[in-house]
């Protein structure tokens, strides 16, 4: 089952949406508190519902078109995620682009990619996230900055993995390469994070590291970088990210994990102003974010609607 949340065309109000090709049928017309995937999960889990014939159920009536809620940028966050998490160096090609940007002779993402303990950090709150479509702004004080393409898991306050999503993990490498200790100013800022488009729930259909993960970046209409991994090339378990994200940490439900990157534009690429990120993983959809400078006006957050 893939869900969205979106911002209804006739009055503004937030929905809840089954995504059926096309098609999206309102979950929230049906039972009005559901205008996020959390609540729903855990009320089907409570009653053991069988996912597929609450979806049977829920997809009739009238529906909604999927492009048009994208292109009239009534896209929101598929989960309203009070915190977002990451991981970082869980991939080959990450571990070499940290070294590339560090100035440290000793390299401590060598020591990470291969240490038990996996890098961990915050990322944002709920009324940081950017929805889909709307533009994540480049940090005024940094000089090299990427996007960094991730699938990302929702999971409960008990560590269940909810459903998967893609997210988008603004960075600036000069930052941390300047000292991993200003991780958190390269991380953390304005508008550096999107999740989105969809919430493929968790089943045991899907399996996420059968998926690929693409990333495209465009610029004045020319595509300036693409590149691809497999999520089989993830050297972690997601059940061991997760596992460690609740050490001694509680969180609440709908917490989102990004669980790394591993495709990094070359080294001399930054991003501009005017810019275009497209993330794909096909089971999920195309999570689309335009680059922007700080201060810039954008359509308003959620939080604000």
């Amino acid at each position: 089952m893939k869900t969205i949340r979106y911002m209804h065309p006739v009055d503004g109000s937030v929905h809840l949406g089954i995504v059926v090709g096309d098609d999206v049928y309102s979950v929230t017309d049906k039972v009005a508190s559901w205008t996020d995937p959390v609540p729903m999960w855990q009320t089907l889990r409570a009653l053991h519902l069988d996912m597929r014939s609450v979806e049977e159920r829920l997809c009739v009536g009238d529906s909604l078109s999927y492009r048009n809620l994208t292109s009239e940028g009534r896209l929101l966050p598929p989960v309203l995620a009070p915190e977002v998490w990451a991981s970082g160096v869980t991939y080959e090609r990450s571990r070499v682009a940290r070294n590339a940007e560090t100035q440290l002779q000793d390299s401590v993402y060598d020591r990470v990619y291969t240490a038990t303990r996996p890098e961990l950090f915050f990322k944002a709150t709920a009324e940081r996230l950017v929805p889909p479509g709307q533009s994540l702004k480049l940090r005024s004080d940094s000089a090299w900055m990427v996007p960094e393409p991730e699938l990302s898991v929702v999971i409960s306050s008990h560590g269940d993995i909810i459903g998967y999503t893609i997210g988008n993990d603004l960075s600036s490498r000069d930052i941390e390469g300047e000292n991993p200790l200003y991780l958190p100013q390269a991380k953390i800022f304005a508008a550096s994070c999107s999740l989105g488009p969809a919430l493929v729930w968790c089943d045991p259909t899907v399996d996420p590291l059968a998926w690929e993960i693409e990333m495209r970046i465009e610029r004045a209409g020319d595509t300036v970088f693409l590149g691809n991994v497999a999520l089989t090339q993830l050297r972690r378990p997601l059940s061991e990210l997760v596992s460690y994200l609740l050490r001694d940490n509680p969180i609440l439900d709908g917490t989102t994990l990004m669980t790394g990157t591993g495709i990094v534009p070359p080294d001399e690429f930054t991003l501009q102003p005017g810019d275009v990120v497209a993330i794909e993983i096909q089971a999920i959809g195309q999570l689309v974010n335009p680059i922007s400078a700080q201060g810039t006006r954008t359509v308003a957050m959620e939080a604000k609607v």
